[in-house]
Formats: C-alpha cells, sequence, structure tokens
C-alpha cells in the first residue's frame, strides 16, 4: 500500500514537473527518466514517430553515452517496437526474446527481458511510444505499472503539446524579427548583395538548413549564376554559372511556382550546381518574382540523410523569398533612379556651358575679331589678335564636343556605346580578323563618366591581340555581373603567360593603372595555344 501511494504522490509530482517545463528536449528527457521511476524500470526510451511512420527520434534513460556510441545506429521502429506503431495499444511482457515478432538486439545492446510499452498521443495522435525493459525487483512489469506509465503518458501529451506550441511562439517570434531585419535592410538602401546575403543566411538559420543559395540571371542572360551562397560548400559554389534551360532553377522561374524535392542527389537536372554536388538530399526552391518580373530562385538544402522540408518551412520561405524580390525590384529602381540623376547632371551642365560661357566666348572673339579691324596694318598687334581669335574658336569647338558628349539620349548618352561599335568597325575595316561585338547598353551609359579610360581599355586590349596573339577570331564584350560593369576583350589567338608579360609589349601595366584610377580591377587569363581573356571589372 505504501508503495502504492508513494507512485500516486511520484505521478502528482510528475505532472508538476513536466507542467513547469517550456523545452520540448527536456521534456522528452525528463518523461523518459519519470516513466522509469514510476515502472521501476532500468531502462528507458521515447521513441517519437516521424511522418514516414518511423521512429527519427530515440530519447534514452539508463544508457550511458558510451553505451549510445557502442550500440551504433538507433532503432527506426522495427520488431517489438515497431508493433506499438502499428497497433497503438500497452503492450507487456515477460521476456521480450520469447516473443516472435522480436528481431533481437544489436551488438553491445544491454541484456534486456521484461518490457512494457505505452504509447504517447498527442491531441488524439500518437506522438510517439515509451518503452521500458528490466522490471528492478521482479521478473516482469504488473498490470498497475501499465496504468501508472499511462497516466503519465496522458501527462506527457499534454506537456508535449504545451512545449511544442512553446516553441512554435518562440520560432514565430524568430521568423518575425528576421523578416523585420530583412525589412529595415532594404529600407535602409542597403547594397542588394547585401541584403540577399542576410535573406539567405536567415532563410538558412530558420528552416535549419545545411546550405542557402540564391540564383540570379548572369551579366550575359544567357544563364544563371549563384550569387550569394550560405552554409555548406559556400567558397566551391560561390559564383557558379550554370544554364537556365533544363534546371530546377530555370522550371522554377518559369511556372513561378515553388518546388519541394525528398533527394536532389537523385534529380536528372545534373546542371544545377547543388545536384552536381552529390551530396545534398531534401531541398527547396522558390522563386523570387514580382508580378511583371522573375530575378531567379531562392533554395534552402540539407546534406544528404537530413530533414525533410515541411509544408510550413515552405511557407516561411516564401516570405524571404518575397523579401529577396523586392530588394531585386528596389536595387533595380536605384540604379534607374542614379542614372537618371548622372542623365539630368549632365544636360545641366552641359546647357549651361553652352548658353553661358560659349556665348561669352563668342562675345569675346567678337570684339577681338573688331580689334583687329581698328588695328589696321599694325605688324605687331595683327597677328596676336589673329592667333587669339583663332584659339577662341578652337575653345569653342572643343565645348561643343563636350557638349555633345553631355548630352543624354541617342546623340551622347551612348557615346561609350557607340565609341566601341565604331572602335570595332573601324579594326574591321583594317584587318581579316573576325571580331564579335556585343553591348549592353545599360550598361555603357552607366559607366559613362569612366568612358575615355573604358575605351582606352579597349583599344588597347584589341591593339595588343591583333599585334602579337595572331588570332583568327576576336569578341568584345560589355555586360553587367551583379553589381559591376565588365568588359571582355577575348581572341582564340596563341596565348602567354601573364606572370612574363610585363615588359615585354602587351601593355599590361598600363591596363591595370587604368582599372585601378576609375576603382575597378582587371584580370588577363591565357594559355598557351588556348588564347586570351582581358577582363576590366568596374563597380556600377
Amino acid at each position: 500500500m505504501d508503495g502504492e501511494r508513494a507512485r500516486h504522490d511520484a505521478l502528482i509530482e510528475a505532472g508538476l514537473t513536466l507542467a513547469s517545463e517550456r523545452s520540448l528536449p527536456v521534456v522528452l528527457q525528463k518523461i523518459v527518466a519519470l516513466a522509469c521511476q514510476v515502472s521501476r524500470a532500468r531502462y528507458g526510451a521515447l521513441g517519437v514517430v516521424g511522418r514516414s511512420g518511423l521512429i527519427e527520434e530515440f530519447v534514452t534513460h539508463g544508457i550511458t553515452p558510451r553505451q549510445r556510441e557502442r550500440i551504433g545506429a538507433l532503432p527506426v521502429g522495427k520488431g517489438i517496437l515497431g508493433v506499438l506503431i502499428s497497433d497503438a495499444k500497452p503492450l507487456r511482457l515477460t521476456r521480450i526474446q520469447d516473443d516472435p515478432r522480436s528481431v533481437g538486439f544489436p551488438a553491445h545492446h544491454p541484456p534486456m527481458t521484461s518490457f512494457l510499452g505505452v504509447p504517447v498521443t498527442v491531441r488524439d495522435t500518437v506522438y510517439g511510444n515509451l518503452y521500458l525493459t528490466e522490471k528492478q525487483g521482479a521478473d516482469a512489469f504488473t498490470e498497475a505499472d501499465e496504468q501508472a506509465v499511462g497516466v503519465l503518458a496522458s501527462q506527457a501529451g499534454v506537456a508535449i503539446e504545451n512545449a511544442r506550441l512553446n516553441e512554435e511562439t518562440a520560432a514565430r517570434q524568430q521568423r518575425l524579427e528576421a523578416v523585420n531585419e530583412v525589412t529595415q535592410a532594404i529600407l535602409g538602401g542597403h547594397e542588394s548583395r547585401d541584403v540577399l546575403r542576410l535573406i539567405a543566411r536567415r532563410a538558412r538559420e530558420l528552416a535549419g538548413a545545411d546550405l542557402a543559395t540564391v540564383a540570379v540571371p548572369d551579366g550575359d542572360g544567357h544563364g544563371l549564376i549563384l550569387a550569394v551562397v550560405e552554409g555548406t560548400e559556400a567558397e566551391r559554389l560561390q559564383g557558379t554559372r550554370f544554364t537556365a534551360e533544363g534546371t530546377i532553377s530555370g522550371e522554377v522561374m518559369a511556372s513561378r511556382r515553388p518546388l519541394i524535392l525528398e533527394d536532389v542527389a537523385s534529380d536528372p537536372r545534373v546542371t544545377q550546381p547543388v545536384v552536381s554536388m552529390g551530396n545534398v538530399g531534401p531541398a527547396m526552391f522558390l522563386p523570387l518574382a514580382i508580378p511583371d518580373r522573375v530575378f531567379g530562385t531562392l533554395a534552402v538544402a540539407n546534406l544528404t540523410g537530413g530533414p525533410t522540408f515541411t509544408a510550413e518551412d515552405l511557407s516561411f520561405t516564401e516570405v524571404f523569398a518575397a523579401q529577396a524580390a523586392v530588394a531585386l525590384d528596389y536595387a533595380r529602381i536605384r540604379e534607374d533612379l542614379k542614372r537618371l540623376a548622372v542623365l539630368e547632371d549632365r544636360e545641366r551642365i552641359a546647357k549651361e556651358l553652352h548658353d553661358g560661357v560659349v556665348q561669352s566666348l563668342f562675345a569675346v572673339g567678337m570684339s577681338l575679331q573688331a580689334a583687329e579691324a581698328v588695328a589696321g596694318q599694325d605688324a605687331a598687334l595683327t597677328p596676336r589678335l589673329t592667333a587669339a581669335v583663332e584659339d577662341i574658336d578652337r575653345v569653342i569647338r572643343d565645348l561643343r564636343n563636350y557638349i555633345f558628349g553631355l548630352r543624354p539620349g541617342g546623340a551622347a548618352d551612348r557615346g561609350l556605346e557607340r565609341s566601341l561599335r565604331d572602335l570595332v568597325e573601324e579594326f574591321r575595316r583594317g584587318s581579316e580578323i573576325a571580331m564579335r561585338l556585343q553591348i549592353d547598353p545599360g550598361v555603357a551609359s552607366l559607366l559613362a563618366p569612366h568612358g575615355g579610360d573604358v575605351l582606352q581599355v579597349a583599344r588597347e586590349a584589341v591593339a595588343n591581340a591583333a599585334r602579337h596573339a595572331e588570332p583568327h577570331t576576336m569578341s568584345l564584350v560589355l555586360r553587367r555581373d551583379a553589381e559591376d560593369g565588365v568588359l571582355e576583350i577575348e581572341d582564340d589567338g596563341k596565348g602567354f603567360d601573364p606572370s612574363d608579360a610585363p615588359g615585354t609589349g602587351h601593355g599590361l601595366a598600363n591596363l591595370r593603372d587604368r582599372a585601378t584610377a576609375i576603382g575597378g580591377s582587371l584580370e588577363v587569363t591565357s594559355r598557351s595555344g588556348e588564347g586570351t581573356t582581358v577582363r576590366l571589372r568596374v563597380p556600377l
């Protein structure tokens, strides 16, 4: 009788203990320990049943960490453990080994005979099962043990539900804070690449993912590039280029619908970078889209064997994808406004030069011409006046050329584009080398303040290739790459070793100096017999 009273008191205390705890992992561990206490079991475990119907988490009591390590892989729900999953009713056995449904124990597993199993339900759904073995002081568990553990299982169901609600509340708070952080970054005018990196990092953290990527169209407009990579293999994947056609990202962008995959590694679209890695399992791909434009995809993924993503994971990750699309659109609008401001400023300067400085010079020139007529045949004064008038005329012509270059629109805003086209056309007329030209007008406009230096780099690179490389074909491309404008001059000539180039007539030092002067960088790649690529990169 005293033993039953003690058990009754223990159950009351167990209920209070579980009700006071809010951490789900701690609740699960305490449930197992309390179940062993009220049933006098040497060993106990709580197997949490996943959506697949198998055990996805196994919380133990009475087994040391060293013993768990020696046992190896935890059970998934076969044999006696699987019986309670398929038939959620209490089960008592005097000897586990005598039951025909038993599949035995793995090596290094402690010896066990008696067994008591009781399901734990949360809102009428089986959450998992309590497994108790080795009744101390008796050969088998009793009906009273079963009833006591059943009461504890009911208390456990309430405690688990409370802990889950607490975790969900905390998770929602984290998500709101993350969304607010990203929103503030967008409104604060941060660079789009920094905002995208923040979005990828927060999406990965809140989804519990190993990897997050943002893929956007590359500068050529023919494929995609991983502009942001957070997590596993970040250095390896960052900047990877791949085609949109026949890839998961391309499909998601075309359909504008998210895609959840349980095993990316088995996907046939191997051109997708995370697929080609071979060690990535579950993944989600979401479009970065606004009503009239698709910018790319946001993806989060786990390594092979990692947990799959739920509908809830997809729901809050979609919020980050929407924010990423807003950030990209905001950056596009900001760049358009910056370009417009540059054009307006150039128009203002051109107008002031034309209406002020040029008109004043005209007046001075006319006054000098009148003075020249008055001077008559003065041998000393007349030539001076004539020279001064000619100098003024020359200055006026130069100013008109500058004004022409400052005017926006087709006449001047495309000055760099037209100059590059003129350079290529001139080269084609004077050479038998086939020349391909591709220019992004928007990039040419944004690089207009550095137009002279960009044009000179192009001119020197083309001349160097024609003079030294003996190419059959060449290409000149002006494109956009994320936040940079990129000028590429590529040839299929004989190539050279860039490390030996200074001082040998290739003029690379001059090109690098020009790139540095405008805040850019110059990259030269070449291999003997495989041609050369000169790449000027200038922040837009």
